[in-house]
């Protein structure tokens, strides 16, 4: 298993501050399976305005860190380095608890099928061991330009 810090993450990943959603990889196998974190604070950019008084971490945000882990595991598998993402479907998006500041989110992402230029997975994002949010995430890479 593999472990990557931000700066590794950032020569993968597009995405810069504010919605740059993975901290650290924790684990990765780097051909089926890879698990992120996402330290969630009062400073993050979202929570000044999403809720001012009650602050609640977006689902379409969580969605995200999902599909960021998975694109870190599949920019090694699919040889796509340099490449950018893009989603085709998210299906099956289910959100179990609300996340808040002060939680921390455990991003596992499996690869589920990978056919014709298109890949999907399935993203699970945990908090304390309980399911927080699910979806599967189907995308297509391109080149930029």
């Amino acid at each position: 298993m593999s472990t990557l810090g931000i700066e590794e993450i950032m020569t993968i990943l597009p995405h810069r501050y504010p919605m740059l959603l993975v901290d650290r990889i924790v684990e990765c196998d780097w051909q089926k399976r890879i698990v992120g974190i996402k330290n969630l604070t009062m400073t993050d950019a979202v929570f000044q305005g999403h809720f001012p008084g009650h602050p609640v971490m977006p689902g379409v945000l969580e969605i995200e860190a999902m599909a960021q882990v998975g694109g870190v595991l599949l920019s090694r598998v699919l040889k796509q380095e340099g490449k950018i993402a893009y989603f085709l479907a998210i299906d099956n998006a289910r959100f179990r608890k609300v996340l808040q500041p002060g939680d921390q989110m455990r991003i596992e992402v499996e690869l589920t099928k990978i056919r014709l230029g298109m890949s999907k997975v399935h993203g699970k994002v945990t908090v304390d061991g309980e399911v927080a949010a699910e979806a599967d995430l189907m995308f297509a890479y391109r080149s930029e330009g």
